[in-house]
């Protein structure tokens, strides 16, 4: 493999081969920052998600799971503060029209630059390095000052007049049902504080300028976690979610030389502390996966000014009444899909002369567990059996048929959509029962029981 920006094509190029990923609406000529997970995608995406919610619910007994309507209350994002302040930095170019997202314009050039810098600040900024920026349509260099985009995505739900009604909004994170919920899984479980509540669910975000494949879109899946926590009692579980969250990072078979820690410089004005675990993503390096913040109050403090209902917790074995500080970890889904394809793409030149491709994603991740092959697909006994042996693992695991082509083939094919385990019948298997199993990772295969499988 060459350039790490020629791996990140290379990658791209194998998602769409092979059925992971697709661009949105293509056959419209594509959206811009939309995409559509394939039949192997979807299985990768999901497998990303059973592991994520086994994680942090299943194995947990002081995480609660939920599913939060993705229409809110209009107040909500008020409260948030999403209607006032979720924005990102915006210039137009003069000639051409084209949008700039200026914070990441700024850091492409090597200038340090934040989302959370005021217009003031990054104007200044930008005016200081502007020559070094060109426009990617037109390699102008001549834009409008800064100016704040906000990201929310307006609806008309619930506008049945076309009046000029408070706009519902799709969410532009989704965390906030945890918020609105609290209450009431303190008060329908056997949730006692310190707990957390973990979510899997849409946000869409009116991004100015979307990039980096799924690095950067408009619609996409967040996994959150909110750890409630008594006041002033954050720093030790803070600490303890951190080495949680990259723990099992490296669990999964992401490579600890590919992830790093990075502090936020300039923490929005509630946050005690706030932490990135960044991947070191083909073609643009390390950016964040995974945010992991100390929030303190803010979030239930707003939502019981805004809402009016006391969001306080009383302490049912001192009676203390208290708003409970909040720990939160967020990831992007599709970050975290773009890390582990990323992590387990491989070029390999073997023994015998050959190349292959292959993807070394980690049993629970890959989309297909076993491929099963018939050695000849013209011989009705071979088939008859392959398909006994087909049907008997495809009640427990995620499974392949595969009679196209050579058994050469057949192995590359599986090797580049991540198939653990290759399971081929022939005569053999007629005689004995016994049936070839091949190894992704090592190529090397043994002989073994049908019974066994």
């Amino acid at each position: 493999m060459g350039s790490k920006n020629e791996k990140m094509e290379a990658i791209v190029s194998l998602a769409k081969r092979r059925g992971f990923v697709y661009q949105g609406s293509e056959i419209y000529g594509g959206m811009a920052g939309m995409y559509d997970f394939g039949p192997y995608g979807v299985e990768l995406l999901n497998n990303i998600k059973k592991a994520w919610w086994k994680e942090n619910v299943q194995m947990r007994e002081d995480y609660f799971g939920l599913d939060s309507a993705m229409f809110k209350d209009p107040r909500v994002w008020d409260a948030s503060g999403h209607t006032s302040g979720f924005s990102d930095p915006l210039s137009e170019c003069k000639k051409c029209n084209t949008r700039i997202r200026v914070d990441k314009e700024l850091e492409a050039i090597g200038v340090t630059a934040d989302e959370k810098m005021s217009d003031e600040q990054l104007n200044k900024l930008f005016d200081e390095n502007k020559g070094k920026i060109k426009c990617s349509k037109c390699k102008s260099s001549d834009f409008t000052p800064v100016h704040a985009f906000n990201l929310l995505v307006k609806t008309n739900m619930g506008n049945f007049l076309g009046e000029d009604e408070q706009p519902v909004y799709l969410p532009g994170e989704a965390c906030q049902g945890i918020y609105l919920n609290f209450k009431n899984i303190v008060d329908t479980t056997r949730a006692k504080i310190p707990f957390g509540i973990a979510q899997i669910g849409k946000a869409f975000r009116n991004e100015i300028s979307p990039r980096n494949f799924l690095f950067r879109t408009r619609e996409f899946e967040q996994a959150d976690t909110q750890f409630f926590v008594r006041p002033n009692e954050n720093k030790e579980a803070y600490e303890k979610i951190k080495q949680a969250r990259w723990d099992w990072y490296v669990k999964m078979g992401i490579k600890e030389g590919n992830l790093r820690w990075k502090q936020h410089e300039n923490l929005v004005f509630y946050a005690s502390d706030a932490w990135d675990i960044e991947y070191n993503y083909p073609s643009y390096g390390f950016d964040e996966m995974e945010g992991v913040h100390d929030r303190t109050d803010y979030d239930l403090s707003q939502h019981s000014k805004f809402s009016g209902i006391d969001l306080s917790y009383r302490d049912p074995s001192t009676g203390d009444k208290y708003i409970p500080w909040i720990l939160e970890t967020s990831a992007g889904l599709g970050r975290m899909f773009l890390a582990f394809m990323s992590d387990a793409y491989e070029e390999q030149e073997l023994e015998n002369g050959e190349k292959r491709t292959v993807l070394k994603l980690s049993y629970d991740l890959a989309p297909v567990k076993y491929a099963i092959f018939p050695l000849l697909k013209n011989k009705p006994e071979l088939v008859a059996k392959s398909r006994e042996v087909y049907d008997l693992l495809k009640e427990r695991f995620n499974c392949e048929w595969d009679d196209n082509g050579n058994i050469g083939k057949r192995y590359r094919r599986q090797d580049e959509i991540g198939t653990p385990y290759c399971v081929v019948v022939d005569f053999e298997t007629l005689e004995d029962g016994t049936v070839t199993i091949r190894d992704r990772d090592t190529t090397k295969q043994k002989r073994i029981a049908i019974s066994d499988l």
